[in-house]
Parts: C-alpha cells; structure tokens; sequence
C-alpha cells in the first residue's frame, strides 16, 4: 500500500543522523537476541519517503547488492524492494542497509525493526541483529552515510572505498573462518558462549562447566605439546625417533651456519623458522649457497628466537592432515596462489580475474583470499621465467607463491577419503607423540593414496591451533564439518554446558529474595554466583562493591569457574542499557511492579515498565518457570509472554479473586505459592496441583520479625516458588528460610536490626512510595507486638528518609506523605549523588511532601532537613530516648553501619567503666585497657547479633 506522500517545505538535504546507539548484548525490550539500537533523526527528510526521491531506490540497489532479496514486512522475496517503490521512510532504508552490510562481510543477519520515538516526530527507532558488535556499530553508521550520499552525493565520499575499509573493519573484528566453525557447532548445540577478548579468545559453556578456544586451541591442548610443536627442531627429532619419515634438517643462528648446513644436507634444502607459523618465513626449493644467504634473512624476520631451521627439500604435493582427538578428521591438498594462462592475457591481468571470483576476498572474509602482488610474487615469477606483463600460454600454471598456505591466495582441494591408511596412521602417531588434541600435519609426498613409505615424502611440520578454513570450505570437493569432533571434546554429547539461572526482578524486593534464593542453595552445597545492588557475589564472598544489577556483572559471573549456581539481580536500568547478559534464565521472579524510576529513559508509566521487566519473563525457555506475583495486576498479566510454566506467589486470603484464580490455576496441574491463615499464624503453603504441602509458618521465619514484616513474607513466598521450580527439596528450602535473617552479614541494608543505647534502629535501604508503604505497615505491625512492654509502650517513632534525585518531583514528594503517616519525627537527608539536582533541592521537596500532611490526620509532628547522610543519622539518634524505635533509610548503609557501631562500642565500654570505678580492688592504671578490652568483645558480640562484622566502611559481607 503506498504512503501519503507529505507536502515538503523545502529540498531534500541529506539530514539523517544518528542521534544515539545502545548495543543490546541480550534479550532486550525490542528483541529476543541481541541487538543494535539505532535513535536517528531524518530532519528535513522526514517530509521525503523513498517514493519522493526520484531515482533513490534504483541508486540503492545498485549500491547495496542483495537488497532485493529481503522480504521486509511482506514477507515474500523482494518484499523490501515493493516497500522502496511504494514509499518508506529513510529510517527503515538504514535498517535494511545495515543488515545487508553485515551479511556481505560474512555476518548474515535479517532481523530488524523501525519504529517512530513516541512523541518526537522525525526521529526513529531503528533495531537490527548483529553477530559482532564492532561490525553492527560500523554498518549502522556506513548505511546513513551511504543513504544520505544516495540523497545527496557527497564530495569525498567514496562508496567502493567505504565498503572496502568497512570490510577490513569487520575483518579485523570478526572471528576467524576456525573459531567461528567452532562456535557454529556450539551454537547448533544450545552451547552459550562468550567472547574474552577483541580476538578470539572464547569462553563456551557457564560457570564450572565452562571451556575455552583461542582459534583452534582449547581448555584441552596442552601447554607442553604446543611449546613442542613450536620447536621445529624438537618436533622432528621426536618423530623420527618413532621411526616416522621426516627430513634431514638442522638448526642454526647465522647465514654462514645456514650455507654450511645445507651443503652438509644436500641441495636442495628449505629454510624457515623455529617457531613461525602460517607459512610465514617459508623459503622452499634453494639450490645455492647465494639462494640461502638472501633467504636466511627472510625466515630470521619471522622467528622470535633467533633461531632457523635448515632442512632437505622433499618434493610433491602439499597435504593437511586434521587431527582431532587422535583420529583423523579431514585431509586437504594445498595448492599454492597461481594463474592458469589463457594464451592471450598478462600474469597481471589474469590475478585481476583470479581475485574477482565472488568467492575470494580480504583476509578470512570469505572462503578464498585475493592473491597479493608483492616483492615475493614477484621473485617467486622470475623463478619460473616470468613477470607480471608476461603472458602465459594456453594451460600453463603460474605459481604467485611457493607455499599453498590459504592466506596467501592458495587453494585447497578435498582429499579426506583418498589417503591411504598407512598415511592416515603416520599422521595420527604424529599428533599422539607431540601431544596435541587437535593437530595439523603437514605432509609432503607425491600422491596421498599410496604409502609414504613405499612412494618417499615426509611429515615436514606439525602445527598447533590448524586453520580449519581449508576443510570446511575447501575450493574442490565435499567440505567436512570438522567443528564436531573438537567441540566433542569440550563438551562429551549428554555434558551439560549451562549452569541454573535465576534472576529476580522488581521494583522493591528483589535484592532481598534475590539473598533468600541465594541462601537456600547455599545450603544445598552449591556454589553461587550472585548479582545485587551491593555487588558481585561469588560462594558468599564479596568480590565487587557496587551496584551490580546490570548485564556485565551477570557475564562476571557467568565467567567465574567455580559457580555452579547463578541468581542474578536484574534492575530497569541494565536492561534498557544493554539487555540481559545471557540469552535466557532458567527462571524470573518478578515480585511488583510499583511507581519509581518513571520519567526516566522513555519509560513514563506502570505499563512501560512493567514491559521492561517482563524481558526476564520472556527468557524463560520452555523447560522453564515465571514466579509471579498474582496480587499484583502488572506482574500478572506477564504469564501471557512466558513461554515455560508459572509459579503463582499471592498473600491474597482465601475465597478471594486472586485467591480463587490461582486456586483454580493449580486445580488444572500449575503450581503456586500462597498463604493460608489460622489462629496460629500464617503458614507458607506450596500448591502443586492437587497436591498442598505446608511449609512454614510466617511468624518463625527471622526476616519477618514475628510476621510483623509482611514484605519479607512476599519475598520468602518468591523465593519459596523459585525454589520450588528449580528442583530443591522441600525440608532444603524449609531450612534455608529460617536460618535467613536480615543481619548485615546475611542482607546488608535490608531491614538490619541493631540496639543502639536500648532504641531499636532499622537499617533500611527504602526510597520509593511504594516501598515505603511496606516499611511503615512494618513499623506499625511491629510497634504493635511491642505496646505492652516497657520498651516501646509509649515510644516515638523516628524516621530518617531520602529520595535519588533523578525521581519525578511528585514521587518525592509522596514518598515525605506516605513516611508521614508511619513518623512522629522525621530528618531528610540526601544522597551524595544529586543527579542532576542542585544541592537540597531532592530533600526540600521530600520535606514539603511530609509537611503536607502534618495536621491533616498523620502521625508527623517534626519535620527536619540535614543534608548530609552521616550527619542525618547522628541527628536522629541524638532524638532517640530508650525504647524509641528508629528507622534509617540509607544510601551508603557501610558508612551508617560503621556510626553504629562506634556508638555500640562507646556505649559499652562507657557501661563496662562505670562498672569497674564501683570497684575498689581495680588498680586505676588498668582501667582503659579493661575497659576497652571488654567493651570490644561486647560491641563485636551485639553486632554479631545484628550482623555488623566489624563495619569499617566496605560492605559486611565479606
């Protein structure tokens, strides 16, 4: 259907421009693999759909090849071309620029999406799948270029040398034709992987499970068979120790040596050096003491140790030998670079054609490599009485180059299932006596079907990480899929490559569940991996502080050993940053999702950000669960997009709608987690079906303070229902909740219960509304259990509270209304960080929202601001009476915890000397240090209690 072409106000003017990129590494809000985020701005060509360029389209897909393959929308073979003549918008054009770039540097890629920036006119979202980064990033911004030169032809801007230079771009970037084979077969498999380094340094596999390539080298080769097979010298004295054939060779440092060496072996000879590699150095067929000076130069160059290796010239043809695992794989025949004369045309003129078969291009970027004129070319043609204006007759082979290495232009010919079995046994023998798990032996003989040994030829050279391009694209014959072998090796068939993951989503809760699930299997033996806003968490050890909710602290652990176990913590913020840090997870908990972050990134309401978090729902694979939150309609509606099974967690009562519809959910086979009141208590009762099994009852687990805390109730509910799916025995989880409480050890910042001159002081990190809500129904439920003691009868309730700066002036100031109504006084205070805002005004607007409701029926009597966080917190506990009940709402709880400490330890030295002064036996000189000395080991005891280790700034769970 063609497009309502707009009235323009003016020429077309080449105006698209990128206005940000994002790199999804995961499952993103647009895409279930990774993808490239394009923002771009048409200006003036927002008025100008492809149908109002004259001649735009044509100019196109002359440009760009293979265009005219894409199905877009319509889903039919030029599909994208019926969009062009139609009339599309430039922003989509890019889209399809960009993949066709990629896919004609090797990259095939044909995913992608446009779609207008809600609210801004002209400006577009442009999403599009890549294989490397690098190479997407590049392609984007080649496709704008190029479609504002094909608007306006640019001054300077070369199309043929800009797609030149991209392709060498992404050659350099991209995997090589070996590596990628390898990760081919790994992906054919469900095998993840993760690329270490800008080469080709890969990770396969998670955690304990994980292994290693670089190129064709694994976890597997060994250090000392690669070190062997790198002495060229050493390999073939090892061989024809065994009795294999190997040429007569010796090493020598100098060309004097050299001339010397080959005279005492025999014209003629090869040099090269002791440890190259890829042909390089190579100097073959020397038939002169000159012909080995001037080559001995050429292999020294090559060599990191100086040291080059003289030895007999075997004649016949060049063969490849793959080995992998101890049995041959594949065989190829190399034939060096070379032109076949037609009787008519240049040395010169027959390479150009040589090199514009389709199937040759720059390095590793296609099955063939475009053969290089160079000096060496040139000496290898006057060698055969030839130059580049030299015109061969009619069949004539020209060689360009004397080893038939692929990366010099050569070409390589199938010969796996020609070689004669005798050969095919030498070749193995070889690979066992160095060592290798995967080898490449260089043969030399006459013809591969016969026996070496009867014909002549010899084993010339054993190589460490062979390139495997030969054999899985080979110019002539069956390619052989070679990747299968090696990646049996890493990964045996039944060897499991992934290890458990189970990330955990929500506005308020998930770090705290994140820590229960984290707990119970712990408890199981397990090692575990954990991401938090606390940081990184590898076997409950702290091995980086900071806020680690994000995808690359996800790969951090995903990459670590030892992990056998991973839960990640999973925030708004990494998702819309980079996606998930890993194709799926085993199973998402989303435990609400309440108003915070709004405003923020494009996302403006409770739908939209919902849709952010159900991302994690969406990469459940079908053997997987969503734990969802029945009692919240948000987190609800995402079971429609998760294509696993659903555990329901709802506190809802019974005989109520949520009750009644996960009721009946499990009437049909599903699973849940709900809450059954009685006189008792409230007991954690596990749904399976028909099945009810008891778990718990609320009040006995720690990190609900005898129920009073019906947040941590939902969470150990999330954590119950994670569990649960993830295959853990019911007494393990049983356990694992109640030997969970909210110590700083256990849960820094999360509820810490600390005894400050007898005021009980929470440690909280609550900074929204809607967490706040939650905290002060536990404030009121907990000063109720306490109103008959003389502890907190007539006590007041303080309050320390902040907000991020970066929130909607609105949510601040709800979240003073809401601390209000929970507060008899309350200090604000503020985040060090001020994201953008001037210095007090996040604090005065979270004041005014508190003031607001003072005389208006809330508990607010005292509002005060103290900026600084430390400050804040000596403030309120000055305020503190005995009995008093104290919550501080944090930022930095390592700092708040380390005051409290040292006002711990004050106080029970104070208590400990003004004891020992009542006695009159004490020698006053031993006063301060038994004092101390005891005040110490009671503080170091109170704080074991509520989980401070000795608080000194960093984090306390070390």
């Amino acid at each position: 259907m063609a497009v309502e072409v707009p009235t323009p106000t003016g020429p077309a003017r080449p105006d698209l421009r990128i206005v940000s990129t994002r790199i999804y590494r995961g499952p993103n809000v647009w895409s279930y693999q990774q993808a490239i985020h394009l923002v771009v701005d048409l200006g003036s060509l927002e008025m100008y759909p492809t149908v109002a360029l004259p001649g735009f389209t044509d100019r196109l897909l002359e440009a760009v090849p293979g265009l005219d393959r894409h199905t877009c929308s319509l889903g039919r073979r030029g599909g994208f071309v019926e969009r062009l003549r139609e009339g599309t918008w430039l922003g989509h054009v890019a889209e399809h620029v960009a993949l066709q770039l990629q896919t004609l540097a090797g990259h095939d890629q044909r995913r992608g999406k446009t779609r207008g920036v809600r609210g801004r006119p002209g400006r577009y979202n442009v999403i599009y799948g890549y294989t490397d980064e690098t190479v997407g990033v590049a392609a984007g911004r080649l496709a704008v270029s190029l479609v504002n030169h094909l608007v306006e032809p640019a001054d300077g801007f070369d199309v043929e040398a800009e797609f030149n230079a991209f392709l060498r771009a992404a050659e350099r970037a991209s995997f090589g034709p070996s590596t990628a084979a390898i990760l081919e077969e790994a992906a054919s498999r469900d095998i993840p992987f993760i690329r270490l380094n800008s080469a080709s340094l890969v990770q396969l596999g998670q955690g304990v499970h994980a292994q290693r390539i670089r190129a064709t080298m694994t976890s597997k080769t060994s250090a000392l068979a690669v070190d062997i097979a790198c002495d060229k010298d050493l390999t073939t004295t090892l061989l024809a120790s065994a009795g294999l054939p190997v040429p007569r060779q010796e090493s020598v440092r100098t060309a004097e040596a050299a001339v010397a060496a080959a005279r005492r072996i025999g014209f003629p000879v090869v040099l090269k050096p002791l440890d190259g590699n890829h042909g390089r150095g190579v100097c073959l067929d020397l038939r002169s003491d000159a012909e080995v000076e001037k080559a001995f130069s050429t292999a020294r160059s090559e060599t990191r140790r100086g040291i080059v290796v003289v030895e007999s010239f075997v004649t016949g043809r060049d063969y490849r030998c793959l080995i992998v695992g101890g049995r041959m794989q594949a065989i190829a025949e190399r034939v060096p670079a070379h032109v076949v004369g037609d009787g008519t045309s240049t040395v010169a003129e027959l390479v150009e054609l040589t090199n514009a078969d389709p199937r040759r291009g720059v390095g590793h970027e296609k099955v063939l490599t475009r053969i290089t004129v160079d000096e060496t070319a040139e000496e290898v043609l006057a060698g055969q009485g030839h130059s580049l204006h030299s015109v061969p007759a009619e069949g004539e082979m020209v060689k360009l180059a004397l080893t038939g290495n692929m990366s010099t232009g050569g070409i390589s010919i199938d010969r796996t299932f020609d070689a004669h079995p005798d050969n095919v046994e030498i070749a193995e023998e070889a690979a066992r006596l160095v060592g290798l798990d995967v080898a490449g032996i260089d043969f030399i003989c006459p013809d591969i079907t016969f026996p070496v040994r009867e014909t002549g030829g010899a084993i010339c050279e054993v190589n460490a990480a062979p390139g495997f391009r030969m054999h899985t694209h080979p110019t002539v014959g069956e390619p052989q899929f070679i990747a299968k072998p090696v990646v049996d090796l890493l990964f045996p068939p039944g060897a499991t490559s992934r290890v458990p993951i189970v990330a955990v989503t929500g506005t308020n809760g998930k770090t705290t569940t994140a820590r229960m699930i984290a707990h119970i299997f712990k408890g199981l033996g397990r090692k575990v991996g954990m991401t938090s806003t606390d940081g990184v968490v590898i076997d409950e050890r702290l091995v980086i502080k900071a806020d680690a909710s994000g995808p690359r602290s996800a790969r951090m652990v995903l990459q670590n050993p030892r992990v056998d176990f991973a839960v990640m913590e999973v925030a708004r913020g990494g998702i819309l940053r980079e996606g998930l840090g890993y194709d799926r997870n085993d199973i998402a908990v989303v435990t609400n999702v309440a108003p915070d972050h709004l405003g923020m990134q494009g996302i403006d309401t409770l739908r939209q950000l919902a849709d952010v978090k159900a991302v994690i729902v969406e990469a459940v694979p079908r053997d997987g669960f969503a734990v969802l939150n029945a009692d919240d309609v948000n987190v609800r509606t995402m079971r429609r997009r998760c294509s696993g099974g659903v555990v329901w967690f709802s506190m809802s009562p019974p005989g109520s709608e949520v009750r009644e519809f996960v009721d009946d959910y499990c009437r049909r086979g599903g699973r849940a987690v709900v809450l059954d009141p009685s006189d008792k208590g409230d007991m954690i009762v596990i749904n399976h079906g028909r099945r009810s099994i008891q778990l718990a009852w609320t009040h006995l687990l720690p990190s609900t303070f005898g129920g009073a805390a019906r947040f941590n109730v939902a969470n150990a509910m999330a954590a119950t229902g994670a569990a649960f799916a993830a295959g853990a025995p019911l007494h393990d989880i049983r356990q694992g909740l109640r030997t969970f409480a909210t110590t700083y050890y256990l849960s820094p910042g999360r509820l810490n219960l600390v005894r400050v001159d007898n005021a009980d002081v929470f440690l909280d990190y609550c900074h929204n509304a809607a967490g706040m809500r939650e905290l002060g129904s536990f404030v009121d439920r907990y000063a109720d259990q306490k109103a008959g003691t003389a502890e907190l009868g007539r006590a007041s309730r303080i309050g320390m509270i902040g907000a991020a700066g970066d929130r909607r002036d609105d949510d601040m100031r709800e979240l003073g209304a809401v601390a209000a109504e929970h507060f008899d006084v309350i200090v604000v205070r503020e985040d060090m960080r001020l994201r953008g805002r001037r210095r007090g005004e996040t604090a005065e607007l979270v004041a005014q929202g508190a003031r607001s409701r003072m005389g208006q029926g809330a508990r607010c009597r005292q509002v005060d601001v103290v900026l600084d966080e430390l400050e804040a917190t000596r403030s309120v506990l000055a305020r503190a009476n005995p009995g008093d009940l104290v919550v501080l709402c944090v930022d930095n709880h390592a700092l708040v915890a380390a005051e409290l400490e040292d006002r711990t330890k004050s106080a029970q030295a104070g208590s400990r000397a003004g004891t020992a002064i009542s006695d009159p036996d004490l020698d006053p000189a031993d006063l301060t240090e038994s004092a101390a000395a005891e005040g110490a080991e009671a503080t170091t005891e109170a704080f074991a209690t509520a989980g401070v280790d000795r608080v000194t700034g960093d984090d306390g769970a070390a």
